[in-house]
C-alpha cells in the first residue's frame, strides 16, 4: 500500500493516484495533513490497545502497519478548519498539536519505505546546506552570502556585479520569486535587518534546466527565457534536455549526500554552456512539464514509487 502525505486537493497527489487507479493499482491513498482538525483523523497507542491509524482523504482509516511506502510530499500546512479562527493562540495551538501528533505517529509506528525520509527532506530543503553539498559534488554554484547587513550586501554587489535575492524558506501563500537587487545602496537599512536573506551573483544566460530525478531516472526540460525565474512565464520555448553523463553523476552525488530518493533540481546554463547549480526542491513540482514536453511524467513517477514499494 502506498500512502501519500500532502494537502487537500494537491494536484500531484491526485494525478499520480489517478494514474495508479487507471493502471489497476488501487492501494494508493492520500492523507491530507491540513485536514486533521475538525474530525477524528488519527489514533495511536503506546501499548497497542488502540489502532495506530491515519484517516485518508477517501475516508478510510488506514493502519500504518498496512502501509509499505510513504510519499512524504507536503507536510507543513496549516489546519484549514482553524485557519480563520479569531484567537491566534488557539489557531497556533491547533496547528502545532496537529503537526506534532501527525509526525510523531509516523516516527513511532511506521516501518516501511519513505520518499524521502522526513528528516532528510527537511534538511535538504536548507538552501545553505544544499549549496555546500552541490559545490562539494563538483557543481559550480553562484557566489552567495546570507546576511542582514546592508554594508555587506553593498560590498558583495561591488565584488560580483549584478545581485539577486531569494527567500531562505518562504511562507505559505503567494509564491515569492527571485528578484534583482540592482542597487542595494538605495534600500533602507531596516529592510536588511528585518530578517536574513540569500544574496547571489547573477548568472547570465537564458537557458534554464528543470531536472526531475526519480531514483536513478532523470527527465529534464530546457526552458529558454529572459526572465530571472523560469516559473513566471511558461509561454516560451520548452524542450526535452538530454542530461549529460557528468551532470547526472553530480546530481546523483548531491542527492546521495542529501539522502534523497527524488529531487527536482534547477540548473542554469551560462552562455558558454556551463551548468550552474541553483537549488533542489526535495518535493518539487514536475507535472506542469508533462503537457509541455508531451512526456508521461506521472507514469514515470508512479513507476518509481512502485519500484520503491517492492524494495525490502
Amino acid at each position: 500500500m502506498i500512502l501519500t502525505v500532502s494537502v487537500k486537493d494537491d494536484l500531484h497527489a491526485r494525478v499520480v493516484q489517478h494514474t495508479a487507479f487507471c493502471r489497476g493499482y488501487r492501494d494508493f491513498h492520500i492523507a491530507e495533513c491540513d485536514q486533521i482538525s475538525g474530525r477524528q483523523s488519527l489514533s495511536w497507542s503506546s501499548h497497542g490497545d488502540a489502532p495506530n491509524a491515519i484517516l485518508t482523504a477517501e475516508g478510510f482509516s488506514v493502519p500504518l502497519s498496512d502501509v509499505s511506502l510513504v510519499w512524504w510530499r507536503r507536510t507543513m500546512a496549516r489546519q484549514q478548519a482553524w485557519d480563520n479562527a479569531v484567537d491566534d493562540h488557539q489557531r497556533r495551538l491547533v496547528n502545532t498539536e496537529s503537526r506534532g501528533a501527525f509526525g510523531g505517529i509516523f516516527a513511532a509506528s511506521y516501518q516501511g519505505q519513505w520518499i524521502s525520509l522526513p528528516e532528510a527532506t527537511s534538511r535538504a530543503a536548507d538552501k545553505i546546506f544544499q549549496l555546500t553539498v552541490a559545490r562539494e559534488a563538483g557543481f559550480r554554484v553562484p557566489r552567495t552570502i546570507v546576511s542582514q547587513s546592508r554594508a555587506d550586501v553593498i560590498e558583495f554587489a561591488r565584488r560580483v556585479g549584478r545581485v539577486i535575492v531569494k527567500p531562505m524558506v518562504g511562507v505559505p501563500g503567494p509564491l515569492m520569486f527571485t528578484e534583482y537587487v540592482d542597487d542595494p545602496a538605495t534600500i533602507p537599512e531596516e529592510s536588511f535587518i528585518a530578517c536574513p536573506a540569500m544574496y547571489q551573483e547573477y548568472i547570465p544566460g537564458r537557458r534554464h534546466v528543470r531536472l526531475n530525478c526519480f531514483g536513478a531516472e532523470m527527465y529534464a526540460a530546457l526552458i529558454e527565457t529572459d526572465n530571472l525565474d523560469s516559473r513566471t512565464d511558461l509561454n516560451v520555448p520548452i524542450s526535452r534536455w538530454a542530461v549529460p553523463e557528468d551532470v547526472a553523476r553530480q546530481v546523483a552525488a548531491v542527492l546521495r549526500k542529501l539522502n534523497l530518493r527524488m529531487g527536482i533540481i534547477d540548473i542554469k546554463l551560462t552562455p558558454q554552456g556551463e551548468p550552474v547549480w541553483l537549488e533542489v526542491n526535495p518535493q518539487g513540482q514536475f507535472l506542469f512539464l508533462q503537457p509541455l514536453l508531451d512526456e508521461p511524467l506521472a507514469d514515470y513517477f508512479l513507476d518509481f514509487l512502485l519500484s520503491c514499494d517492492k524494495e525490502v
